[in-house]
């Protein structure tokens, strides 16, 4: 699977692991090994450190909700994430770049935290200054696929999260009960 954003990634040229013995390999990898894959995999997707991931397990752990569900919510209801979701962002590395360098407000405050959680009824908007800027040109000609737990607002570059992510709009390239077990053991 492409993780990577940049348009070279290795894992389009080969299937395989680098190095000399890389296509030699037959081993079976380990139940380990697949959930730290899973686990590696999910860091790199959502762009977020081990500790983050880390503080998301515990949290998803001690909530009443489904723990590889919950996990998963947290992962997507980054401030960053739902501006890429909304189609704001073209990556998720552009989104996290544009919320640090203080392009967008939360709920009308200036926000220059990635990792805020949203929540139900929050309100992200493009600033007022930053709507001249070349990226968001032509914006509103822009087809766009939003998720059902967002709403997008073209015409004033805003979105509102209408209620928390369902298990059908969550990243379904990853198996969050393979980083459950990862994080239990």
């Amino acid at each position: 699977m492409k993780i990577c954003d940049k348009h070279k990634c290795a894992t389009v040229k080969r299937n395989y692991p680098p190095g000399m013995h890389g296509k030699d390999q037959h081993s079976k990898p380990s139940d380990f090994a697949k959930q730290l894959r899973e686990k590696q995999k999910a860091k790199r997707i959502f762009g977020i450190s081990e500790k983050q991931i880390k503080k998301y397990y515990d949290r998803a752990t001690t909530s009443a909700e489904e723990s590889g569900l919950e996990l998963l919510r947290q992962m997507e209801t980054r401030l960053d994430n739902a501006i890429f979701r909304s189609g704001l962002a073209t990556t998720r590395r552009q989104a996290r770049q544009w919320v640090a360098h203080g392009l967008f407000t939360l709920n009308g405050k200036r926000i220059n935290v990635p990792s805020v959680q949203v929540e139900a009824n929050d309100v992200f908007a493009l600033r007022e200054k930053n709507k001249k800027m070349p990226a968001f040109a032509n914006f509103d000609k822009k087809k766009l696929n939003t998720p059902s737990w967002l709403k997008l607002d073209v015409q004033t570059l805003s979105g509102q999260i209408i209620n928390r992510p369902e298990k059908e709009d969550v990243e379904l390239a990853i198996a969050p009960q393979m980083i459950i077990e990862f994080y239990s053991r």
